[in-house]
């Protein structure tokens, strides 16, 4: 009997140390995992040049308030971080979305083993989400579906603790990252729905009466109330801007797609078996149920309401983590060799999707076969193209012009890109800051006194010469490459004008837009 408690001993000790062996392998390889996409990123984000998106976040940034028009203030606010830190560095700038991709890796990973999974499941939820399309794009751009999706997978992690400890405590930290969630995406909403529409559909409704969800309620009021404030003081003007965004997306078609889109954008192809596992067995599991209606009411509600296919992307790493951890006690039941099939094949399929979503949404290259690959196929790299040769263009028009006319000046333009690309670029050329009546933009007026003449871009002939008193044709907006996009096609024209046909006040009251 003595012999038999030893052995109980030394076997318990044993598993004790193989667990306590596995903790830091397994965080040494999520850790490896996410340094391995910070690399690619880091080697890779300084070709081409700004998005018209960080264009307009760089604008914002150096006019900081509690609210814009089309976004609540945290991303520009980090975004005057880092032009504090980096000056205009493309790589700077994008070095907090590439944190905050790595984190995303990381979480994943952690929400696998809070959920019993062992090193394989940790590793391969972080790899399959690593090797995303929407996560390894958000690791390409500043944007703020960056740390969209980083709230998204930190209140998952949260609620999975909450669920696990049962203690309410938890309700707090939730709490806060809605909060600060609400004041990056206004999508941040739709998410809530599915938190509250789980707890109340779900037995976790007893935290509902506990003084924590109401405390956690109460942090995430009180962190978006500057930005609700400042929604009060405009109309809610933003609600106006995410009905004109969604008619248009709707009207050209950008919504469509929607359920193949979860399949091809929102997560890695091969990792499809993986996420609607983890579905359906948080539907099957009493206490983790909670989840899959924090996936499946955002779902219904993008889907009914005709929201685009990447909108639900940051709800998926929750689901592949469940997922990933069925999957390990699956292929540990296998003999070896089928194990070893079973892993090749996936993990081979997972790296070769990864491997070509990269080409597709990464600049791998500058020059050659890749970068040709990816501006054919991603409109966004395209959009990235030319922005100094715009500004260069438009500092060489206004040198053209007598000393004179060059002292009254004003340069309008007629969307964000452009208005981000004088405004950033610009001062390299002097040129004064640009006039836009493009979202918050318009509510920075225009230069008093007003300018004489203009250089107007990104506006059609039709338009100017209704506008505008004496237009003349000045330029064309393109780029050395001749890549097509929004400004080489659709805008090209470069106008000289006079002053508006309207009195400024009335001119400017029409100049309005959302973009």
């Amino acid at each position: 009997m003595a012999n038999d408690s030893t052995k109980a001993a030394l076997g318990s000790t044993a598993r004790d140390l193989s667990r306590l062996d596995s903790v830091p392998t397994a965080t040494l390889g999520l850790l490896t995992i996410a340094a391995a996409i910070v690399l690619l990123h880091l080697l890779t984000n300084q070709r081409y040049g700004f998005h018209r998106d960080e264009l307009q976040f760089l604008s914002d940034a150096r006019h900081l308030d509690w609210g814009f028009v089309s976004y609540p203030p945290f991303t520009p606010f980090v975004e005057r971080i880092s032009l504090g830190l980096f000056g205009l560095s493309l790589v700077g700038l994008r070095l907090f979305s590439v944190i905050a991709q790595a984190a995303v890796i990381v979480v994943s990973g952690l929400m696998a083993s809070e959920l019993g999974g062992g090193r394989l499941a940790q590793c391969t939820a972080a790899l399959a989400v690593a090797l995303s399309p929407l996560p390894l794009f958000e690791g390409t751009e500043f944007q703020y579906t960056t740390f969209d999706v980083f709230w998204w997978v930190l209140i998952a992690y949260f609620v999975i603790r909450l669920l696990k400890s049962g203690d309410p405590r938890w309700c707090l930290a939730i709490g806060v990252t809605v909060g600060v969630g609400l004041m990056t995406k206004y999508t941040m909403g739709f998410y809530l729905a599915g938190i509250v529409g789980g707890m109340v559909l779900t037995r976790t409704r007893r935290f509902l009466a506990t003084k924590w969800f109401w405390g956690g309620v109460g942090l995430a009021f009180l962190i978006c109330l500057p930005n609700l404030v400042w929604q009060v003081r405009h109309g809610f003007v933003s609600l106006h801007f995410l009905q004109h965004i969604h008619h248009r997306d709707v009207g050209e078609g950008r919504a469509n797609g929607f359920i193949k889109d979860q399949f091809l954008i929102c997560a890695n192809l091969f990792a499809a078996p993986l996420w609607i596992a983890g579905l359906v067995l948080f539907l099957r599991d009493a206490r983790y149920r909670m989840l899959a209606w924090m996936y499946l009411i955002p779902f219904a509600l993008f889907l009914v309401g005709q929201g685009r296919g990447y909108y639900l992307a940051a709800a998926y790493p929750m689901l592949i983590a469940r997922g990933a951890t069925a999957g390990e006690s699956w292929v540990r039941s296998m003999r070896p060799l089928w194990r070893g099939v079973t892993e090749g094949v996936f993990f081979s399929g997972l790296a070769t999707c990864g491997l070509y979503v990269c080409a597709l949404i990464v600049p791998l290259a500058s020059a050659g076969p890749l970068r040709n690959f990816a501006l054919k196929n991603n409109g966004d790299l395209r959009e990235e193209i030319g922005w100094q040769e715009l500004v260069k263009t438009v500092a060489g028009i206004r040198d053209s012009l007598p000393a004179e006319q060059r002292a009254r000046v004003g340069i309008l333009v007629a969307n964000y890109g452009e208005q981000g690309a004088i405004e950033m670029l610009g001062p390299a050329y002097h040129l004064p800051p640009p006039i836009s009546g493009t979202n918050s933009a318009w509510y920075r007026g225009y230069p008093s006194p007003p300018p004489s003449t203009l250089i107007v871009l990104g506006l059609p002939r039709s338009y100017v010469d209704r506008k505008f008193t004496a237009c003349q044709l000045a330029g064309h907006d393109g780029n050395l490459d001749g890549v097509e996009n929004e400004e080489s096609s659709d805008h090209p024209d470069i106008f000289m004008c006079g002053a508006p046909r309207q009195p400024w006040p009335e001119f400017w009251d029409d100049f309005q837009s959302f973009g």
